[in-house]
């Protein structure tokens, strides 16, 4: 029977016996490692990344990270390639290819074929004296002693260490070309840090919410604007400019405050001098200010004409914190 503490073991074991194998990867991290990096840095076409098996999907993770770091990557299946899928790769490209083993049937007949072709070739292989290890021009060694597979098959430690190695030559790459936070945004519009880096507040504006009411308009007319703008705020606007703003919290204040609102108009309740943000600003800046103020919205104005308000709610629901 296989209890609860019998399983617990066996998933501390498979971690430890892993980290224990990308540990000793730092011992194969040599010239090899050094020329390789300069090799990919340097290409004037694109770096195809192949393989078979799992180390197939090693591959695709590989050129996933190397693409999304600048570094321009292709999947290429080691066993498509030699059925008509080589066009794919070109000259000035690199090669990559990994196989643990380095004696796969496919990547016997794969290697002579990158070499005809001219291409420079970078190993990622278990077995440095294989036919893979001694073919290519570059060999980076993921040796490990065991898998943590209980029959030492299944494809664990070593794939762990194919990854790892990956990862290694990316982030080194990433340093080369000074790839900074915003580089990286630019690769990743729709996640939450190229939001960030990258969505400025003319790109929240909604046209049709732009809540506006003048000095001399009611405060029955003021409830109505925040009401159907659903901003929690309307600005007051006189001439086009921007003399104060009405927040659902004023008029709470005030309706604690007087026993009628009748003959009240805006500007016997609203804020003056509120905090404004330009269009061309960035989100993240927005919501800064917000958060130094303790605020929830801030009036859009570009040049003295007013654009419209941004909601602390609105850049929340982006993923923007």
């Amino acid at each position: 029977m296989i209890t609860k503490e019998k399983i617990i073991a066996s998933a501390k074991n498979t971690i430890l016996s892993e980290s224990e194998s990308i540990a000793k990867l730092t011992d194969y991290i040599n010239d090899s490692f050094f020329e390789a990096v300069d090799l990919i840095y340097n290409l004037k076409g694109r770096l195809v990344v192949t393989g078979i098996g799992k180390s197939a999907i090693i591959a695709q993770k590989i050129v996933a990270t190397l693409n999304s770091t600048g570094t321009p990557a292709l999947f290429l299946h080691a066993a498509e390639a030699i059925h008509g899928d080589l066009g794919m790769i070109q000259e000035g490209d690199g090669v990559i290819c990994i196989s643990k083993s380095g004696n796969s049937p496919e990547i016997k007949v794969l290697v002579p074929l990158l070499k005809r072709f001219g291409n420079k070739l970078i190993a990622i292989t278990g077995n440095t004296s294989s036919f893979l290890g001694k073919e290519a021009h570059y060999t980076l060694n993921t040796f490990v002693e065991t898998e943590s597979c209980p029959n030492n098959l299944a494809p664990t430690n070593s794939t762990t260490a194919q990854l790892v190695m990956g990862d290694a030559l990316a982030v080194c790459l990433m340093e080369m070309k000074k790839f900074s936070a915003e580089d990286f945004a630019i690769y990743h519009p729709g996640g939450a840090l190229g939001k960030k880096l990258l969505l400025r507040v003319k790109d929240m504006l909604d046209p049709t919410r732009k809540p506006s009411v003048t000095s001399n308009s009611s405060v029955k007319n003021v409830i109505v604007e925040i009401s159907e703008k659903r901003l929690g705020v309307t600005a007051v606007v006189e001439n086009d400019v921007v003399v104060g703003i009405i927040t659902d919290g004023d008029i709470r204040r005030t309706l604690n405050k007087t026993e009628t609102i009748a003959g009240l108009t805006a500007k016997d309740i609203m804020t003056v001098n509120p905090k404004t943000i330009k269009s061309t600003d960035m989100v993240a800046d927005a919501l800064n200010i917000m958060e130094d103020h303790s605020i929830t919205q801030l009036v859009v104005v570009d040049n003295g004409e007013y654009k419209g308000v941004i909601h602390l709610h609105d850049i929340l629901k982006e993923g923007i914190v």
